[in-house]
């Protein structure tokens, strides 16, 4: 390997998914990149950490040497720290013309095929329909409950967007409480939380979201209305992330399966942080885009029959997150608390009142579905929620770390609740 000279180099590290781990003595990261272009989880020392934060792009080698060895007090040779770069470089994890050459011709793949093809089967669920079927029936069973036939005026649900085994008895509350609701509607408009979107940003896709069951079309009139009022480059600009994002797509073969199969029309939306929102003055109301997008999706539930989709999870906290210290009873009793704030505004429909306490707190539960829950509030303004799941799922093998969801669907102000 050539060592790479200083001054070459700047790396930028990109959006990942970077989970702290502790096995007896050791300690690790795992790095996954959430648009699936890294063949592999890439596995690092702990002490690695705080070089990770160091590649913001503003810094060459010798200057990341440098501020690493003045932060921690470690030594650092320059030759490890081009290796390390070496190795983020190979793994598509650093910003730069190699990852963008793979964005390009993955972003051509996914367009060029017939639908976007479930990314999470034979892993997080069945493949087979038959099997997947069985699955959620049984998920439902466990949970006491069936696939209720009054809708009672539900227009909303919000559902996790965790794996299977460990939220499916928030899904199979929320889905079997909203199949009525989703077997009648004529659009169904999923918002979901894009993990690795940009600032405020709305992404939408013309591909269809295929299941285990079939395909669920995309509506191509609802696409072209929103990309017209977002602006056709920025609506699409990071439609790679569609690929590979799990939030929408376990969302939506829960709607698939209560549907028994039969496909309805779908408006897929990936949505970015709005954590630029939680300090100043200015909220969400301000961005002229976001507005634009909630008033032509508000049309669009005023011309068809709608169920609108929040396929997010609650709070994300403990080591796994960030945090220095496990989440013992005590800590699982505040969140509780901090997470009782939130799914009371979501009750009362007032979407500023859900994010008062996000603000207030600067987001230290790293609230990963603040986005979709928000918007879905907005859209929805004057339905209210009913709750009625909440689950704290383990992150670590410890169980320290902690992910919590919750089932919550919305009925119309004119329907009881």
């Amino acid at each position: 390997m050539t060592v790479q000279q200083p001054g070459e180099q700047s790396p930028r590290l990109r959006p990942l998914d970077i989970r702290y781990f502790a096995d007896g003595r050791e300690s690790y990261l795992v790095l996954r990149d959430p648009l699936g272009l890294s063949p592999s989880e890439l596995v690092l020392p702990a002490w690695a950490g705080p070089i990770l934060g160091l590649m913001d792009g503003s810094r060459d080698l010798t200057r990341i040497q440098a501020a690493y060895q003045l932060l921690t007090g470690r030594p650092l040779s320059y030759q490890q720290l081009a290796g390390l770069v070496a190795r983020l470089e190979e793994e598509l994890l650093l910003d730069g013309p190699r990852f963008r050459r793979a964005c390009e011709e993955a972003l051509r793949a996914y367009r060029a095929a017939p639908h976007r093809p479930p990314a999470l089967a034979g892993k997080v669920y069945p493949e087979r329909a038959e099997e997947l079927t069985a699955a959620l029936d049984s998920y439902v069973r466990q949970a006491g409950l069936s696939l209720a036939e009054a809708d009672e005026g539900i227009v909303g649900v919000i559902s996790p967007h965790i794996d299977y085994g460990r939220g499916w008895r928030a899904y199979a509350h929320a889905w079997s409480a909203a199949a009525a609701a989703a077997r009648r509607a004529e659009l169904v408009i999923a918002l979901g939380t894009d993990h690795a979107g940009g600032r405020g940003r709305l992404t939408l896709t013309r591909q269809s979201y295929a299941t285990p069951l079939g395909v669920l079309p995309t509506d191509q009139q609802a696409v072209e209305e929103l990309a017209r009022a977002l602006g056709e480059e920025w609506a699409f600009a990071e439609e790679l992330h569609h690929r590979n994002e799990h939030s929408l797509e376990l969302a939506l073969v829960w709607l698939h399966y209560v549907r028994q199969g039969e496909p309805c029309a779908v408006l897929p939306v990936l949505c970015g942080s709005l954590a630029h929102f939680l300090e100043g003055d200015y909220g969400p109301e301000s961005d002229q885009r976001l507005e634009a997008a909630l008033a032509v999706l508000r049309s669009l539930t005023r011309e068809r029959r709608s169920l609108v989709v929040a396929a997010a999870d609650l709070a994300h906290v403990g080591p796994a997150f960030g945090d220095s210290v496990p989440f013992d009873l005590a800590g699982r009793a505040s969140l509780r608390r901090a997470d009782g704030r939130l799914l009371t505004a979501i009750e009362a429909g007032d979407a500023d009142a859900f994010l008062h306490p996000v603000r207030e707190e600067g987001d230290r539960w790293r609230i990963c579905g603040l986005s979709p829950i928000y918007l879905t509030l907005r859209l929805l303004q004057g339905a209210r929620g009913r709750l009625l799941a909440y689950e704290q799922c383990p992150a670590d093998p410890q169980g320290g770390s902690l992910v919590s969801v919750a089932a919550v669907v919305l009925a119309s102000s004119t329907a009881a609740c």
